[in-house]
């Protein structure tokens, strides 16, 4: 689980694992773009100064996000971003609901890869009832997890090019997701907001033939993911809309909670999946690829070979995925079977109870955290005994992001703060949740 650095050489070009290079600005050349923060604006008058409004409805915000922009001509000098407009509740909304509903409402708050909320709540749920996974339960979810950091990735390829006036990125980083998303709907019969990942297990095992579809996938994403490097890192245009635009400090990444791609492209070699092992990440082999000069291009080139390293560890988990229940049979937390239902009075007070009572957790509180692909999603949870939980908080990363705004976007141009939200890809119903 080595760290894949995308360095500059000596002919100032980034190396991939493969050996290929693409033509990059020296390090110095993309500091001499961005202004300090420490140092004060001077020579300008504040009549000449104007405050605009981008968003809450402008497509590039990448939802109903609100920045408040103050520049001079079109200089960015401050930026202030405003969140609040997709406001649901659903933390609230969480503690009105029993364990058992908890995934129908997570998974609806980052709708880009709802799967990794579903196991984040799950996995806290199963901390405070103290019980274990089975082991095929556990590959199932790292199989499903893995395919969404895909599917959240193209669809980041999809958007970040349109953004960029790349448009036919937003055709083909869409079609390669959708084959994703039938998978996904022929394994748990919905293309997003699953309720498939549920305390003690997983909703269902997987569908016949479910090696095959994953196979056609493995076969078809990675020479797909070779032309989108053909097509974007061969434009001029492209690398000038991105090197040297909204660069970030691996210490300022840090002081302001950034996680997940955004603080690796900073060259900061942090991944859950590796230091903080949960699942079974620490019996499959991957790299976790940092940047070099944390700027939009670095964040575009970790997530592009990140979906690659998804897809090396779903090819492994295709040989090592055991037999075996796809839930727990402790049937506290488990309804039984469907037959048993027709056959016994008792599983059908037991199946009725545990769906409209829910099941009792023991008291107590538990953080869990997972790497989603925008960083550290993290639930935090209180029982007190009953069927719903006391507190739930979820550490959404889109939201610690959106910190980083103000600083990407200091000095740069106003055409730029398309390419810097853009690069940082929040979920917007993750961060008004």
């Amino acid at each position: 689980m080595a760290a894949v650095r995308l360095d500059l050489g000596d002919d100032e070009r980034v190396r991939r694992r493969d050996g290929s290079a693409v033509l990059r600005m020296t390090e110095v050349e993309a500091a001499d773009l961005v202004l300090d923060p420490s140092d004060p604006v001077t020579g300008e008058r504040a009549d000449e100064r104007m405050i605009l409004n981008m968003g809450p409805a402008h497509p590039s915000t990448h939802g109903v996000l609100r920045l408040l922009l103050e520049m001079e001509g079109e200089t960015v000098l401050r930026s202030k971003p405003i969140i609040g407009y997709l406001h649901t509740g659903m933390e609230k909304t969480g503690e009105n609901l029993t364990f058992l509903q908890g995934p129908t409402n997570v998974t609806r708050m980052d709708y880009a890869s709802p799967l990794f909320s579903e196991l984040v709540f799950a996995l806290a749920t199963e901390q405070l009832l103290g019980i274990e996974v089975p082991e095929r339960a556990t590959w199932i979810r790292m199989l499903m997890c893995e395919l969404n950091r895909v599917a959240s990735h193209l669809l980041f390829q999809a958007t970040n090019g349109m953004d960029l006036g790349a448009v036919s990125m937003m055709i083909y980083g869409w079609r390669e997701r959708e084959e994703v998303l039938r998978f996904f709907e022929k394994v748990t019969g919905l293309r997003m907001n699953h309720n498939y990942i549920r305390p003690g297990g997983v909703a269902a095992d997987l569908s016949d033939g479910w090696q095959d579809d994953v196979r056609h996938l493995l076969d078809i994403i990675p020479p797909r993911l070779d032309e989108y490097e053909v097509l974007l890192n061969d434009q001029p245009i492209f690398r000038a809309r991105l090197q040297g635009v909204g660069v970030l400090a691996p210490a300022e990444a840090l002081a302001l909670s950034a996680t997940g791609p955004i603080l690796r492209a900073t060259g900061y070699d942090w991944d859950l999946r590796r230091d903080e092992p949960y699942l079974a990440y620490d019996r499959v082999d991957f790299d976790v690829v940092v940047g070099t000069c944390g700027d939009a291009f670095d964040r575009f080139a970790v997530r592009l070979e990140e979906i690659r390293q998804s897809l090396h560890i779903v090819e492994q988990i295709l040989d090592l995925l055991p037999d075996g229940d796809y839930r727990t049979q402790d049937k506290k937390v488990t309804p039984p079977p469907r037959a048993r239902i027709d056959e016994s009075m008792e599983a059908l007070i037991h199946h009725f109870k545990i769906f409209t009572e829910g099941f009792h957790v023991p008291e107590g509180e538990v953080y869990a955290a997972v790497e989603s692909p925008r960083g550290e999603l993290g639930c935090y949870l209180v029982s007190d005994g009953g069927p719903k939980p006391y507190r739930m908080h979820i550490r959404g990363p889109s939201f610690a992001n959106l910190q980083t705004l103000p600083h990407l976007m200091h000095g740069r141009l106003v055409a730029d703060a398309v390419a810097v939200i853009s690069s940082v890809d929040p979920i917007m119903g993750e961060v008004d949740r």
